[in-house]
């Protein structure tokens, strides 16, 4: 596990790829560049491209900043974070040699000197060449009974579709004749030393409508998967399936889960063949572990007497709710100002990672025949996030703990629950911070919500460039982070970076997420324009040095704040962004998300939707700043027509756009650290040709 970095943050992957037809169908002119390969779509991306490369080339910050970008990422000072797999401590790392990486293992004694010997395990670039595939490695999965063989996934240019292959960890390569499953958003579990639970594209009708596997089945070695016994089979409609298995441990459990949309499922454990049904609200997040079961709700539930509000992390025993007890234990409840942003579970322990007006705290709770006992764990700075792992939870009380934040540099360390932690490795500062500070502000959005928001910039700076990032969708929170590509392209330079925790997000829990959905989506667009004007207000910056940037969800609040407030920004970056809310449901993964922003084939659902459509809301003669949009032929979550047809529309009304279209990358937009470095340093370049000084010209951006 390593702690998620806040640089980018995308759609969650649900659980593959869909089709083109369409509610607007012939009315739409640039309907074509949803044909994602296409011989015309293709030509027209790369023209638009090239114009993009040459328009920057030339650019010294673009140049230098790229290069920079480039040496940060593969630098060897990194934090080579690790993960136990059986007794070997595994890392997977990319640099300069190995840009597509190396998976491989070292001892904790080896770990803890300054400079680990590395044994490796799979050379993925090496791969890559024999088989002449743009490999990108995704995750591996072990089996827990003796940790020798893995299932290893594999995507071709970063795309959510993989390859799974079984791997022989001793013997280091692939086993011939072993598990193997095609390309496809497969979903897979070691279910025994030789059998595994698979969901995956298993043929016609196999798939739901929004692209992912329906149907589990057991699959045994030595037979072919088409002979795999069906397990669990879901509805068309549905947004898929799931499967996950423990077999670290003396509780076995295996878990079958259906979605039947983005924010509610139903969960069976499955016990000799047959699926009992986990009864808890199918809004609730349930996990199983050992002999206890803990469920953290999302919306209020009465049960056993009590009434448990949206938030809340309860548990109890897990044989006792199947036989319908609901009488649980809180293991916390939120208030107005926090929420449960995570849990962690070791052997022995429950690790609570709060959120305190988006400030971490963390508690241990160790349940005692009195009740449960709680501690704090400190280590954390007041603007610092905090995240806990399991080293292995079936085993002991080990966990890992990440550090870092706006200005502070991540360490990693390793510690057992009742002991101060061991730092075992620290980043060194990757750009130069000298006069910088993280402030925390809270503006009041259009009605009367406090919206916090973070701010790291400069002590007593005159109004200058700054950007204004956000998501707000998703339930997912913006905590702060360390990002040395926008630390050395935007602070070192003078910029202020400002971060939005609105609606829609998890800041304050599931209430703060389900404020902003559906019909309530403006809720989030309100709450960023307030951060905005707040920003001028307090003299931050001035409409014309403001500039916006997000991807995925946070591509469609950029695009709204183009359409709903030109007058309010300076400069746009929007990457692999959500668009036109019309057809998003038809594209790929889309008809996943519903639940979070409508059906736009319900008349009723488009009545409010089409408000905060981008795509729909262009107008021609609005006075639109210029915009730069992002995206990746190989992103099979969000659909790359919908960056393709708004640069279209704009260009066709006359308005000031740039595009630029990465051939691989999936929806992170970029496949290894050179791709990486040249659409950040496209993104800062674009940003302050637009924002900085306007005397300067291209010699000061």
């Amino acid at each position: 596990m390593t702690k998620t970095k806040i640089a980018f943050r995308f759609l969650p992957a649900v659980l593959a790829v869909g089709g083109a037809g369409g509610a607007m169908g012939e009315e739409d002119p640039h309907l074509w560049l949803e044909d994602v390969t296409g011989e015309a779509a293709l030509s027209w991306v790369k023209e638009r491209s090239q114009k993009t490369v040459e328009a920057y080339a030339k650019d010294p910050f673009f140049s230098t900043s790229r290069d920079r970008f480039k040496a940060i990422l593969d630098s060897d000072e990194r934090i080579p974070y690790v993960s136990r797999i059986g007794d070997a401590y595994y890392n997977f790392w990319r640099d300069a040699e190995h840009p597509r990486g190396l998976w491989r293992r070292t001892t904790m004694a080896e770990y803890r000197t300054e400079s680990p010997k590395w044994e490796t395990v799979l050379d993925v670039d090496a791969l890559a060449e024999e088989e002449g595939e743009n490999w990108v490695y995704q995750y591996s999965l072990c089996r827990e009974t003796d940790y020798r063989r893995c299932l290893v996934s594999l995507s071709r240019g970063g795309a959510d579709a993989n390859v799974v292959r079984e791997f022989d960890m001793v013997d280091k390569a692939f086993v011939q004749d072993g598990f193997s499953l095609p390309e496809a958003k497969s979903v897979v579990a070691w279910a025994g030393d030789d059998r595994l639970l698979v969901a995956t594209d298993f043929g016609p009708g196999s798939l739901t409508e929004s692209g992912y596997a329906r149907i589990i089945k057991e699959w045994q070695r030595g037979t072919p998967l088409a002979d795999a016994k069906l397990v669990f089979e879901a509805r068309v409609e549905d947004v898929g399936v799931g499967v996950s298995v423990d077999l670290g441990n003396e509780y076995r459990h295996e878990l079958v889960t259906r979605a039947m949309d983005f924010w509610n499922s139903e969960r069976y454990l499955r016990r000799d063949g047959e699926l009992i049904r986990i009864d808890a609200p199918t809004s609730a997040n349930v996990s199983v572990f050992r002999d206890r079961i803990y469920i953290r709700l999302t919306e209020d539930w009465e049960a056993g007497g009590a009434n448990h509000p949206a938030g809340a992390l309860l548990t109890g025993s897990l044989e006792a709710f199947l036989a319908g007890e609901r009488e649980l234990e809180t293991l916390f409840s939120p208030t107005a100002t926090t929420s449960l942003e995570g849990y962690t579970l070791t052997r022995n322990h429950v690790v609570l990672n709060i959120l305190d007006d988006v400030r971490n705290r963390i508690e241990v709770l160790t349940p005692t025949e009195d009740g449960w006992q709680r501690e704090p764990m400190s280590g954390v700075g007041a603007f610092e996030s905090l995240g806990v792992g399991a080293v292995d939870r079936d085993q002991g009380d080990e966990f890992f703990l990440y550090v870092d934040g706006y200005l502070a540099p991540p360490s990693f360390a390793y510690g057992t629950i009742g002991s101060p932690p061991e730092t075992l490795k620290a980043a060194p500062a990757f750009f130069d911070a000298t006069g910088l500070k993280v402030s925390q502000h809270f503006a009041e959005s259009a009605d009367g919500t406090r919206i916090p928001y973070f701010q790291v910039g400069q002590e007593d700076n005159e109004p200058g460039p700054t950007l204004l990032y956000g998501y707000g969708g998703f339930e997912i929170s913006m905590t702060p982070g360390y990002s040395p590509l926008s630390g050395t392209g935007w602070l070192e330079r003078g910029g202020t970076f400002v971060m939005a925790n609105i609606r829609g997000g998890g800041e304050y829990g599931p209430d703060w997420h389900r404020s902003a959905l559906r019909e309530n989506r403006p809720r989030a667009y309100e709450d960023f324009i307030a951060v905005a004007e707040d920003l001028i207000r307090r003299k931050v910056t001035t409409a014309r040095e403001l500039g916006v940037m997000g991807g995925s969800n946070g591509g469609l609040l950029t695009g709204n704040m183009l359409t709903m407030r030109p007058d309010l920004f300076g400069a746009i970056v929007s990457q692999v962004p959500l668009l036109d809310m019309q057809r998003y449901h038809l594209l790929l993964a889309g008809a996943s998300w519903m639940a979070e922003y409508g059906d736009p084939d319900v008349p009723e659902d488009w009545a409010f939707m089409q408000h905060f459509s981008p795509y729909h809301n262009v107008q021609e003669d609005a006075d639109y700043p210029p915009v730069l949009m992002t995206t990746s032929t190989r992103d099979d979550r969000v659909h790359p027509g919908h960056a393709r047809k708004m640069t279209a529309k704009m260009a066709a009304l006359g308005h000031d756009v740039t595009y630029y279209e990465n051939t691989e990358g999936g929806h992170a937009g970029a496949a290894d650290n050179t791709q990486q470095a040249f659409m950040s340093a496209l993104a800062y370049a674009f940003l302050w040709r637009h924002l900085g000084p306007q005397d300067l010209g291209d010699e000061g951006s």
